[in-house]
């Protein structure tokens, strides 16, 4: 009798777990293969762009790619790299393509545009596309539908139609020349593992977050967290400076305590405490101020949409506004310790 009761039991929590799994599965499972995964086209040669091409290129990938400047694509050429003038060109010789651009309007012209990636309409060529720009999660949401309304124009493996995954990066520059991107990845389950490996190759981190557009969402989270956290250490730090303690002293103090961040510990704003990082070299290089602003901007937005109180994201997205409007846009995003706070460089 207990026996029969237990395996009733299983039984019914399976059926609940796939009752479950049926309601919130955005889309039908299916599995694909990623075996066959060999000519991958990339969109967006930039600082972060151009590392992680790189990095395909190291890992074996039969790499086709695009950008509007010019001299970056004469660099890759020269590299004996299939370069192609257009969007569409690029999707016309691969299976996959990455896209890394700096706005959501970048993203729309070279999926939509007249040259773009869906160029010929609903017929396209790449089994699966990965947008790893950080945009708005609706314009993510958006594509992901056109994409998956299109056709393959040659069917593989299991793959019967294009698929879409929004998969921004967390790192930074340094990370993507080191291939220690994390990903993080929006849209069909098993897409991401068929894609995870490709990932890989570009990053030690893969994250799967939902559905489509939760890449991004997560993306935006993630730095309106690392940019307040940037300002509290900032503040503190000059705060530390203003009443006779070293900033040095501080930073041990913090990271050694409840105080801890990735912004003290690893990012430290304070020219001269840490070697290596954005401000030991004046703020050059790393995550340029003027794309945190862009990125507030999407978290702010984003709030706004859905009705929460943000007093924080509104604050620093107000303050990195006028960083920029001050001519600091291109600086590393940690410079508000200098420009905003008017903190202090280390005496060493």
């Amino acid at each position: 009798m207990a026996y029969r009761l237990r395996a009733l039991f299983s039984n019914s929590k399976r059926h609940s777990q796939r009752l479950l799994s049926s309601l919130f599965h955005p889309f039908p499972t299916r599995s694909f293969s990623s075996s066959h995964f060999q000519s991958v086209g990339f969109i967006g040669l930039g600082n972060m762009g151009s590392r992680m091409a790189n990095n395909l290129l190291k890992a074996g990938y039969n790499l086709t790619v695009h950008d509007v400047n010019c001299d970056v694509m004469k660099m890759y050429s020269d590299k004996g790299v299939s370069t192609k003038q257009t969007p569409f060109e690029v999707g016309e010789a691969s299976e996959v393509v990455i896209t890394m651009l700096p706005s959501a309007s970048h993203v729309l012209d070279v999926y939509n545009g007249p040259n773009g990636l869906l160029h010929e309409g609903s017929l396209l060529t790449p089994r699966l596309l990965i947008d790893s720009s950080t945009i708005d999660p609706q314009t993510s949401r958006k594509l992901s539908v056109s994409i998956s309304n299109c056709t393959l124009k040659d069917k593989k493996d299991d793959w019967k139609s294009p698929v879409m995954l929004d998969a921004p990066v967390s790192g930074g520059v340094v990370a993507a020349e080191a291939g220690s991107l994390t990903f993080m990845v929006g849209g069909s389950e098993d897409a991401y593992v068929a894609a995870k490996s490709l990932l890989l190759s570009m990053g030690k981190n893969t994250i799967f977050c939902g559905g489509p557009g939760n890449g991004s969402v997560a993306k935006i989270c993630n730095n309106l967290a690392m940019a307040i956290s940037m300002l509290g250490v900032s503040e503190a730090l000059t705060l530390g400076q203003s009443l006779g303690l070293t900033a040095s002293t501080l930073t041990q103090i913090f990271n050694s305590s409840s105080a801890r961040c990735w912004s003290s510990d690893s990012y430290n704003p304070v020219p001269g405490v840490m070697p290596g990082v954005p401000s030991s070299r004046n703020y050059t290089g790393g995550f340029a101020s003027k794309l945190m602003a862009k990125d507030l901007n999407l978290a702010s937005a984003s709030a706004e949409e859905v009705g929460l109180k943000s007093p924080l994201t509104f604050l620093a997205k107000n303050i990195f506004a006028e960083i920029c409007k001050n001519g600091h846009e291109n600086e590393d995003f940690s410079c508000v310790f200098r420009h905003y706070y008017s903190g202090k460089d280390e005496e060493n």
